[in-house]
């Protein structure tokens, strides 16, 4: 029986042990997608407690919390910090065989080398033991990603945003690269909607373009996507749960987009058409800037209006959603790529069923230019646990290349989340091992030692090949 947590935690065997320890375990990270909190890096901010930094945000947590019966005053609420570490102690035991047990301790032994299992009887030593550490400058926001030996990591951002926060990072000496995304969700919406329309209001402002038809729509995110490349944006996102289902051959798109800017509702497949063609333009933007471009797709959210209403989005209402992807995305991607104007991409599904449909997808609009050009992404959100991460491996092994996979993200909200990248590497090393162990691929280290610090960390340092502005 192996000891939980142990130096051999998820491998196996001596092949998966040797490529973990000696090949995988001491590279840096690039980590390509996050959602951490762009002001706190420029401020370099010091936590007060471990409640601040581990579940503050995390939806994760709070959704076991719920589970479990804990009351949303624990949650998201006005209860102290220290009463809800200790309702979040009292959770965790409930979490074994979740992902959460092993982010947990994971996260209490990298950042704060606690050994103990988290329980209300460990409770108060662990947030004492915790507080004290929080008021070093090791664990500051920069501090703990320096600790995880973080390279670079690329945000999740708005085009209106000044990104002013990142050029205060970019004065820092010690601290990892950080990158802006562009992420043009709102810009998007596109449906006529009270929200939209003051979001336009926000998108002319920061471009000082006046928004009064398709073309000048257009002119201001050319504008915004030039001002962050000139910012060292080379990544774009995009969290649909489809990719609209348009006609690249029809017109009608300034009327449509009259027909919004004056509030009127459209109907769906007028939005998709007018929301198809947008992204579709969008997306030749970044292509000749040369950027890598993402689509996390397939998430139902805000399924509770309850808890909408009450607390907004982002706090743990969502699911897996059962769209309907194939059609749409070729049709996509190949109306990008009748005119070479493909960049990059990255596809992201959330439900299982579609990992196959994934990654032969991306066989289609490989062109033989660019190394791994069109990636299957790793899994995302409800499938970035140990079946979810294995499946997706092996999907894109049958189907693909694993050899050119760009490897794990964290997608977190928590400076806390870097130890799931190790908890990708060692799932991978074990993968690979169990084959060598199993007769179906050779035991020759060299090869397979190389393979490991590709998926790990070279192929994504070459993909995004990112730049100082």
């Amino acid at each position: 029986m192996k000891k939980f947590l142990g130096d051999d935690f998820l491998l196996n065997n001596s092949v998966a042990e040797e490529l973990y320890h000696q090949h995988a375990a001491s590279l840096p990270i690039i980590d390509y997608h996050n959602h951490l909190d762009q002001a706190a890096m420029a401020a370099n901010h010091q936590f007060r407690n471990i409640t601040e930094a581990w579940l503050y945000g995390d939806h994760y947590k709070w959704r076991a919390m719920r589970a479990n019966g804990i009351d949303e005053r624990y949650i998201t609420g006005d209860a102290t910090d220290k009463e809800k570490f200790n309702k979040w102690a009292e959770t965790v035991p409930y979490t074994l065989r979740n992902p959460l047990y092993h982010w947990t301790h994971l996260e209490l032994r990298r950042y704060f080398g606690i050994n103990e299992l988290l329980s209300p009887d460990t409770a108060d030593e662990i947030y004492s033991e915790t507080e004290a550490l929080m008021k070093k400058d090791s664990h500051s926001c920069i501090g703990l990603l320096l600790q995880m030996n973080v390279e670079s990591l690329c945000t999740t951002d708005d085009p209106v945003d000044d990104l002013s926060h990142h050029r205060a990072i970019k004065e820092r000496i010690k601290a990892p690269k950080v990158y802006p995304t562009f992420r043009p969700d709102k810009a998007l919406q596109l449906d006529g909607a009270e929200s939209w329309l003051g979001y336009l209001q926000q998108l002319s402002d920061a471009s000082g373009i006046s928004i009064q038809s398709y073309d000048t729509y257009l002119e201001a995110l050319q504008q915004r996507v030039d001002f962050f490349h000139e910012n060292g944006c080379r990544v774009s996102d995009l969290g649909f749960h489809q990719i609209p289902d348009f006609n690249p051959q029809a017109g009608g798109l300034d009327q449509l987009f009259a027909s919004a800017l004056s509030g009127k509702t459209l109907n769906a497949t007028d939005l998709d058409h007018l929301r198809g063609h947008a992204l579709a333009a969008l997306c030749k933007m970044y292509h000749a800037k040369g950027w890598v471009q993402q689509f996390h797709l397939g998430a139902l959210r805000n399924n509770n209006e309850r808890a909408l209403r009450e607390l907004g989005p982002d706090t743990g209402y969502d699911s897996m959603g059962d769209y309907s992807q194939a059609v749409s995305l070729s049709k996509f991607f190949n109306h990008l790529d009748n005119t070479d104007q493909l960049a990059k991409s990255i596809i992201y599904n959330l439900n299982p069923r579609d990992n196959d449909l994934f990654a032969t997808m991306v066989g289609n609009f490989n062109d033989g230019k660019i190394v791994g050009k069109m990636q299957f992404g790793t899994g995302w959100w409800f499938l970035d646990q140990k079946n979810g991460m294995e499946n997706q491996m092996n999907s894109l092994s049958n189907m693909g290349l694993l050899s050119r996979f760009i490897g794990m993200l964290t997608d977190s909200r928590s400076f806390l989340s870097f130890p799931r990248h190790e908890y990708f590497r060692r799932i991978l090393c074990n993968l690979i091992g169990t084959d060598v162990i199993n007769g179906e691929i050779p035991h020759d280290m060299d090869l397979l030692g190389k393979m490991v610090e590709d998926i790990c960390y070279l192929n994504a340092k070459s993909y995004f090949d990112f730049k100082e502005s």
